[in-house]
């Protein structure tokens, strides 16, 4: 990104990430109240506690605190033996109680990193804590006036700080995509930025090339994409710079991000942690953190993203490439491992580069043009190794799998069923009969066997689009391809 080269030139960005994640709890974070409240009436899934009613106790929802620790183990964080809850006061109409029941001086993890991969460049980005707090309710604007949706009040909100290490836009970017992935894989939030239930605010300064004490920061407030949290930090960049430049000030405050324009605004003065009077939570105990569910959460702990890659890679012998696009998406990576395990075939390795080409290419292509998820996929793991099947026991052509893959993926049948369905012949096999017909091919088009000799290479692929034609693709392409350059050849060279 140009942003990049600008702050190399003279000055350095410096850029600290809080993401905040709801949690995939079935109850909300001190009431039984469900959290499955996306397609509900507003108000509807409150109670006295999440509505801040005078005289109710809170209690603390244990799922949510094993989904932080794993979250904070899956981030190389230390846990500590002993945390607790706080009262942090702010005056916000969406706040129901007045304050919000968080973490500040102990919470439930600190001194982790996520590694990202920048420029072919291994970097660690620090972890300033892992903590767990409640989601606020949600103010709906209309013109003149707003209204409030409590249903959302309380759900288990674990919020990620980084340390300032990131340098550039890019990497605040490749952290996010990170981090989500690794959210997904343990199952603890969806990780759909779209929906709110994963949000970024990203505080960034500016400083002279050099430089180690930091710059006066502002935090970014509304950012719904990866691609959002990119040009959102690029503006404010710039935004920094020019003022510097011009001989202006910074100050510190939190701007929102205005996607239809590109542009930040002032929002308002950025608070200090004492403007929120944080104070430990009277109404909660506190935490004392077994090691021995420590260790039996960490036993928990799934295969990561970055663990699962190099395995694809080490194992299998995927390309890089092929590895990275099946672990970004858990559900595709899923769906490709279910795909081998029911596969009938004694060489695994040579398997497991098919149906990676299978599923990413094909299959991805189907799924998108279909607006469908991997999860909705007509096209079961036993369908998709069955096509993989009959190509190796070359019971169909490249060409045919094209056709019974579509009609196996619009039906839900299995493509052995297709083929006995459509009558599709086995590919020729007898290489005299299509010798016979590749002779036959290039006697009736002989301008593009003459355009071939001449050096104009395309032609060879009309020529094997006619053999085929005449076999009703019955024929295998790569066989069609050989036989054609040798009889080429052959009249070539007499």
């Amino acid at each position: 990104m140009a942003i990049d080269t600008i702050v190399a030139a003279d000055y350095e960005v410096v850029i600290g990430l809080e993401v905040h994640s709801q949690l995939l709890t079935k109850s909300k974070m001190f009431c039984p109240c469900s959290t499955d409240y996306a397609y509900a009436a507003p108000n509807t899934h409150v109670c006295p506690i999440c509505m801040g009613m005078p005289g109710v106790l809170p209690v603390i929802n244990q799922q949510a605190i094993a989904y932080t620790i794993m979250t904070a183990l899956a981030l190389n964080c230390e846990i500590p033996l002993y945390s607790k809850f706080d009262r942090k006061n702010y005056p916000y109409p969406d706040l129901m109680k007045g304050y919000q029941i968080s973490q500040y001086d102990i919470p439930l993890s600190k001194n982790g990193y996520l590694a990202i991969e920048h420029n072919g460049h291994i970097k660690r980005i620090g972890i300033t804590r892992v903590h767990l707090e409640e989601d606020t309710a949600r103010l709906l604007h209309h013109d003149g006036y707003s209204l409030v949706d409590i249903n959302r009040s309380g759900t288990p909100l674990m919020e990620i700080v980084s340390e300032p290490d990131l340098r550039s836009p890019e990497e605040a970017r490749l952290y996010m995509q990170k981090l989500r992935e690794i959210l997904v894989y343990l199952g603890v939030s969806s990780g759909r930025m779209e929906e709110g239930s994963l949000r970024c605010d990203a505080n960034i300064s500016i400083r002279p090339d050099g430089q180690k004490e930091l710059g006066v920061k502002t935090e970014i407030k509304n950012m719904n994409s990866f691609r959002s949290v990119e040009r959102a930090l690029a503006y404010e960049a710039q935004r920094q710079i020019e003022l510097l430049r011009n001989g202006q000030a910074i100050h510190q405050e939190t701007r929102g991000w205005v996607e239809v324009r590109g542009i930040t605004v002032p929002q308002r003065s950025k608070e200090y942690a004492h403007d929120y009077r944080y104070f430990p939570e009277p109404d909660l105990p506190p935490l004392l953190i077994s090691r021995d569910w420590v260790e039996e959460l960490r036993e928990q702990l799934p295969e990561l993203p970055d663990a699962r890659r190099a395995r694809y890679i080490d194992e299998y012998g995927l390309s890089t490439q092929d590895a990275n696009v099946l672990t970004e998406d858990k559900a595709l990576g899923d769906y490709f491992e279910q795909v081998l395990a029911v596969s009938q075939t004694s060489n695994l390795k040579e398997r497991a580069k098919d149906a990676a080409n299978l599923v990413l290419n094909d299959v991805v292509r189907l799924l998108k043009s279909n607006s469908i998820s991997v999860s909705e996929n007509p096209l079961s793991p036993s369908a998709s190794a069955n096509l993989l099947d009959l190509l190796e026991k070359e019971r169909i052509t490249g060409k045919q799998a094209k056709e019974v893959l579509e009609e196996a993926f619009a039906s839900g049948k299995m493509p052995e069923v297709v083929v006995k369905e459509k009558g599709i012949e086995p590919p020729i096999s007898d290489q005299s009969a299509l010798e016979r017909i590749v002779e036959e091919v290039l006697t009736n088009n002989s301008k593009a066997a003459n355009d071939y000799r001449a050096g104009k290479t395309n032609a060879l692929q009309a020529l094997i689009g006619q053999v085929m034609k005449q076999t009703r693709g019955q024929a295998k392409a790569d066989s069609v391809r050989k036989i054609l350059i040798e009889k080429l050849d052959e009249t070539t060279t007499q």
